[in-house]
């Protein structure tokens, strides 16, 4: 199959220069005041995470080289041999797929990476070297290891995908804002006026719960909703405090 510049090939590569322009741009602002902001202290990101960010950078494009792999083999296997273009639907149906995509993906997720933390083996061997981030920022939201990369984002997202019925166009879309969402729920940041978190209480906050020591057997959710983690008690409640030094912090209310 040609792909030439199709819709499959930009939905193959358009989320990945979406999570580079969109993790840069953390990047770009990350001056002192956003220290205001901070989830943790530069001080604590220094001291807690095990590993350097070249080597984050290094783990995240093998991720990535596995993620354009897997989709142009699908595009290859589900494309029409005549070369038609599949005729976009309604928006309203473009909606209810993206909500399905989204349910599908976040049911896999939740499901996937939970069994990584209660299966000793793979959490040792596998799933720790996404923990290894304990105070998470951007551009290591997809530092994993290559078998959970492909495991629990690349399959999921083509189970999205297929299970949704969308079209690949649609998929540049959703495979973006996925991307978007993921890349701002490891942000380490709580910024005002965040758009995602006024839609969405699975947020950086909800996730920095799960990287800490205290919270890494709840708040599996992952990357839209809560509602599994609810459903299945693994849910852990925060309350964002003010920190003295300056920025937040997300502290684990008791369950009574």
């Amino acid at each position: 199959m040609a792909f030439m510049m199709s819709d499959e090939l930009l939905g193959t590569f358009v989320p990945i220069v979406v999570y580079w322009l969109y993790s840069g741009l953390y990047i770009v602002l990350d001056g002192k005041a956003m220290d205001n902001y901070r989830l943790h202290t530069r001080a604590e990101e220094d001291v807690k995470n095990i590993v350097s960010k070249i080597t984050v950078v290094k783990g995240v494009l093998i991720q990535q080289a596995f993620q354009i792999a897997v989709s142009l083999s699908l595009f290859t296997i589900i494309s029409d041999d005549s070369g038609t273009v599949k005729a976009q639907p309604s928006l309203l149906v473009m909606v209810l797929q993206f909500l399905v995509a989204m349910v599908v993906m976040d049911t896999w997720q939740y499901f996937i990476h939970r069994y990584m933390h209660l299966n000793k083996f793979l959490y040792k061997h596998v799933h720790s070297k996404h923990h290894t981030l304990v105070v998470p920022y951007a551009f290591g939201a997809l530092y994993n290891h290559p078998l959970e990369g492909l495991l629990l984002d690349t399959v999921g997202g083509a189970l999205s995908f297929l299970v949704s019925g969308m079209t690949p166009r649609t998929g540049i879309f959703f495979f973006s804002f996925a991307t978007i969402k993921t890349v701002d729920d490891h942000c380490g940041l709580w910024l005002p006026g965040n758009i995602l978190h006024v839609f969405f209480s699975n947020n950086s906050a909800y996730h920095d719960v799960h990287h800490q020591l205290y919270g890494s057997k709840y708040n599996f959710s992952q990357p839209f909703f809560v509602m599994w983690d609810k459903i299945l008690g693994t849910y852990m409640p925060y309350s964002l405090e003010t920190r003295k030094e300056g920025g937040f912090e997300a502290r684990p209310i008791k369950k009574n």
